[in-house]
């Protein structure tokens, strides 16, 4: 059995007194096991989750067990099971000797009676018993401590299977029915500010038949900042019904809808602007709005705009979930020449003219 610790601390774990009563210890680890599901934590708690609900469990298990073998240590119920033995141990020695086999009166007493000298001849061998007419002298009573012992020993005999039981009673109460799965598309503007959406779902609701049914519900879900796609919001208990089961979590799975001049790299933009093979060499301004609503203009005076060139504002991108407060990526904004189709032989000859000097 391993070296167990004292049932104060089962106690301890479950947060209740040690002189609670089984209703209160019950209700006190149904409300544990719900908080510490490991199936409610995320990846990052998931461990500890587990090691507390293991130990929310055995100590339920054991706490139960202490209880069994403290009410079955009380004398009078000690005294009552032995004697419910002693008469079945009669009846049987009865019958071996071809006897009636009737059920002999119940013992009246454990210092001596009528149970006690009935068992007594039934154990003696059939050479040793006294003739008719004598009396057989009395057995000694049997000490309370061995006797306690049984019960003891009974008690823990029957602990293996109270532990099943208990096993099998916290799976039941703690068994969720599977999360409910629903697809949220938002803007990356929405994604950039946050926001809080309705969303219109069917779940399975249990009647009060135990029937299972369709019903049509609304939430509204919250949307943080920064939010990547992929990333979930979870209300629990939202989801489908199962009978017997918990309730399942409703789990919405945020998507972003396609931008037509902001593609997202993780917290970074990116925007594509196209440039005139004039407007590259000879100066370019561009004004654009950010996804927050703010405008911004770039403006290219002495400097030449290079095929392939990228330009990174600094805090321009997309607010960190979870960073910092104000924390923001880039944008990146990826400049394409456009050259022109068609020249004529007179485009061509004054562009050689100005640009021979050029290295």
């Amino acid at each position: 059995m391993g070296n167990k610790p004292p049932p104060e601390l089962y106690y301890e774990i479950l947060h209740v007194a040690r002189d609670a009563s089984p209703q209160g210890v019950r209700a006190a680890y149904r409300s544990l096991a719900r908080q510490w599901h490991p199936d409610k934590h995320p990846p990052a708690s998931r461990p500890e989750a587990e090691a507390r609900f293991k130990a929310i469990t055995e100590a339920y298990e054991d706490s139960m067990c202490v209880n069994s073998c403290t009410v079955l240590a009380d004398p009078s119920i000690s005294q009552a099971l032995l004697d419910q033995q002693e008469n079945s141990r009669a009846v049987l020695a009865a019958a071996r000797d071809g006897g009636t086999g009737t059920r002999p009166p119940a013992a009246k007493d454990r210092g001596g009676g009528e149970n006690v000298v009935a068992t007594s001849v039934a154990r003696t061998p059939r050479s040793e018993r006294p003739g008719p007419g004598v009396v057989a002298p009395r057995t000694p009573a049997r000490e309370a401590e061995p006797a306690r012992k049984k019960v003891y020993s009974a008690c823990s005999s029957v602990g293996g299977g109270g532990r099943r039981a208990f096993a099998e009673f916290s799976s039941y109460v703690v068994r969720k029915a599977p999360p409910l799965e629903r697809r949220v598309e938002c803007t990356l503007e929405e994604l950039c500010g946050g926001c809080r959406k309705e969303v219109r779902y069917t779940r399975d609701v249990v009647t009060k038949n135990g029937l299972i049914t369709k019903k049509e519900v609304t939430q509204t879900i919250r949307v943080r900042p920064g939010m990547r796609k992929g990333s979930t919001v979870t209300l629990e208990g939202a989801g489908d019904e199962r009978p017997g089961c918990l309730a399942g979590d409703a789990v919405f799975v945020v998507s972003e809808r396609k931008h037509k001049r902001f593609k997202r790299l993780g917290d970074d933009l990116v925007l594509r602007a196209r440039v005139p093979l004039v407007s590259a060499l000879t100066g370019w301004q561009l004004s654009f709005r950010l996804l927050c609503g703010d405008k911004f203009r770039c403006a290219f005076r002495d400097e030449v705009i290079c095929p392939g060139y990228v330009k990174v504002v600094k805090g321009g991108g997309m607010p960190v979930a979870g960073g910092e407060k104000g924390a923001r990526g880039d944008l990146m904004v990826k400049f394409e020449v456009v050259f022109p189709e068609n020249l004529t032989e007179e485009q061509r000859k004054g562009l050689a003219e100005i640009l021979r000097g050029c290295a």
